[in-house]
C-alpha cells in the first residue's frame, strides 16, 4: 500500500508540472507536497496513513543522515589537517535495539558510512554491536548518540 501511495504522489507530481507548464526541481518538489497534503486530506483507513506517516519521517532521516556525515567529514578533515591529534579510538558496545536482520544491517551500515566509525561485528545472539570510532570522549555519551540518533529514527521509519 505504501509503494501505491507514494507512485500516486509521484503521478500527481507529474500532473501538476504538465498542468503548470513549469518544469523545474522547485515546481517537482511543491508539487509533491501539494499532493502528499492533498492524499493525507482525503485518507481514511489506517493502512493508507502509513504511507502519511513514515514519509515525512523519512525525509526528516535523510536531512539528519546529511548532517551527521557532514559533521563526521568536518571533524576527521580537521584532525588530518591540523598538527595535533584530537583522536581517542575505542571498540564500543552498543546494546541493540533493532533485532531483525534489515534494521540489524541497515543500522550498521549507516554507522560505517559515516566517517570515523566502523561497525565491525554483531554478536552471536543479535544484542550487541560492536563498532570502532575514532572519537571515543566518552563511552556512554557515544552509545547514547546511535542510541538515541541513528537507531531511534532508524526504527521509527521501519516498524
Amino acid at each position: 500500500m505504501i509503494k501505491t501511495r507514494f507512485l500516486s504522489n509521484l503521478l500527481l507530481s507529474f500532473i501538476w508540472l504538465a498542468v503548470t507548464g513549469t518544469f523545474s526541481f522547485i515546481n517537482f518538489v511543491f508539487g509533491f507536497i501539494l499532493s502528499f497534503f492533498l492524499m493525507w486530506l482525503i485518507s481514511k483507513e489506517r493502512e493508507e496513513n502509513k504511507y502519511f506517516y513514515r514519509g515525512p519521517k523519512l525525509i526528516a532521516f535523510v536531512f539528519f543522515f546529511l548532517y551527521e556525515l557532514i559533521k563526521a567529514n568536518l571533524q576527521v578533515a580537521y584532525d588530518v589537517v591540523t598538527p595535533s591529534f584530537y583522536m581517542k579510538p575505542g571498540i564500543i558496545q552498543i546494546p541493540l535495539t533493532a533485532k531483525t536482520d534489515l534494521e540489524i544491517t541497515l543500522l550498521a551500515n549507516l554507522i560505517t558510512l559515516t566517517p570515523g566509525t566502523l561497525s565491525l561485528d554483531v554478536s552471536d545472539d543479535r544484542e550487541v554491536l560492536y563498532v570502532h570510532a575514532m572519537y571515543v570522549h566518552d563511552r556512554e555519551e557515544f552509545i547514547a548518540d546511535i542510541k538515541n540518533g541513528f537507531e531511534r529514527k532508524l526504527l521509527e521509519i521501519l516498524r
